[in-house]
């Protein structure tokens, strides 16, 4: 019989309220036993929402709770290391929202501090366990697109919820740190997390928010096989969240939309219907609404990843390494976004060697074929090239 898992929710804000509505709602048996807020407010009304026994503005009696086998930490993440450390100290597993850190060296300690202690360790980043990206990593990895060569992770919105993120202090950044952090595992995902980012090039600017953090950016990361990993974040986009990634190989192409076409489509004029989905900024028009939000944006396999794992005794598919993975790459963007240059990713690797992007040559009366294409008429047509003298040539065959 699988276990169940007793949980501490540090944080009661709009991420606390997903996690806990997933936990509550889909393996049943799991349940937030002890919530953290710093606000005795607004622990008791996130206590009383969905009937969680006990609530406390203490952390360290939410993760020493008897009760508790599993500390969330759903706090802003200025805060992420003093509530890893009290978890950690209190021999319970953790799982920590996205970003990891404020930077690559914090991440560092953080995963540094739940080693030594010897206790389970996730990263949170719900966006790698949406069901259209688990079934296109399937594809990927039973070879569907071939050899990886570009990925292109886009998310924009028109900006966070609560004030904490638009401070760069306790943030660690802008749209990169709140939005990019998922398009970066994204993309390391499908090149392969074995594939180690070699170097970037980001643009950054604020445009549109009186604010000293970024609320755009674009950033190119070159990974060690030649693939490129292309990511698009924004505070500034109006009209809801646009989450989409595309995935280009050798044999095939994938083109995912996860939010803003889902295929449920309503017209309304006169509103009233309330929550429609995550940063939707009216409800009048045209809307588009999710189905079943928790699962869209992959917080119920997400959980159920983190509990099977820790129930199996292997790691989750996403670890606290590969959260610092996410901050160094980060941290290069910054780098790179100041001295608009390509800028090396920093990092302690542990991902091993990647081999270079290479498909199979196939030649053609010794010469070797560069296309093949289907003619209007249904003769064939080939590029070859001539390795001798390198030349290139059109045959067209009947």
């Amino acid at each position: 019989m699988p276990e169940s898992h007793r949980v501490a929710m540090l944080g009661t804000g709009l991420i606390g309220d997903f996690y806990t509505m997933t936990l509550h709602g889909r393996r049943g048996r799991d349940r937030v036993e002890v919530v953290y807020s710093r606000s005795e407010e607004r622990g008791a009304a996130f206590r009383e929402r969905w009937g969680v026994p006990h609530s406390t503005t203490s952390v360290e009696e939410a993760v020493g709770h008897p009760e508790v086998d599993t500390v969330v930490v759903g706090l802003p993440n200025h805060m992420h290391e003093e509530a890893v450390a009290a978890a950690a100290a209190a021999g319970k597993a953790v799982l920590v929202t996205k970003p990891l850190a404020r930077s690559a060296a914090e991440a560092r300690r953080i995963l540094d501090t739940v080693e030594r202690a010897g206790v389970f360790g996730g990263y949170l980043e719900d966006l790698v366990y949406t069901p259209k990206t688990l079934k296109a990593l399937a594809s990927t990895r039973a070879g569907a697109v071939g050899d990886v060569l570009w990925v292109r992770s886009r998310e924009t919105h028109p900006g966070p919820h609560s004030a904490w993120f638009w401070d760069a202090g306790q943030a660690g950044g802008g749209a990169i740190v709140d939005l990019g952090c998922h398009c970066i595992e994204i993309i390391r995902s499908f090149v392969g997390k074995g594939n180690r980012p070699v170097e970037v090039m980001c643009w950054a600017d604020t445009l549109v928010h009186p604010i000293e953090a970024e609320d755009n950016a674009i950033a190119l990361i070159r990974f060690e096989s030649g693939a490129v990993g292309q990511f698009e974040v924004s505070w500034t986009f109006r009209g809801g969240m646009d989450l989409r990634d595309e995935v280009a190989g050798t044999e095939g192409t994938i083109w995912l939309n996860h939010f803003l076409r889902t295929g449920f489509e309503m017209f309304t004029s006169g509103g009233g219907g309330g929550y429609v989905a995550e940063k939707a900024e009216v409800e009048t028009g045209w809307q588009f609404p999710v189905g079943d939000e928790v699962a869209e944006l992959g917080y119920a396999d997400m959980f159920t990843d983190m509990f099977d794992a820790m129930e199996q005794g292997r790691q989750p598919v996403e670890t606290l390494y590969d959260g610092y993975v996410v901050n160094a790459v980060m941290d290069a963007c910054y780098r790179s976004a100041a001295s608009r240059a390509w800028t090396p990713v920093e990092l302690d690797w542990r991902g091993g060697v990647a081999p270079r992007v290479a498909r199979a040559e196939r030649t053609e009366d010794g010469l070797v074929v560069i296309k093949e294409e289907h003619l209007p008429d249904g003769r064939r047509k080939l590029i070859l090239k001539d390795p001798a003298s390198g030349a290139f040539v059109d045959r067209v065959l009947g």
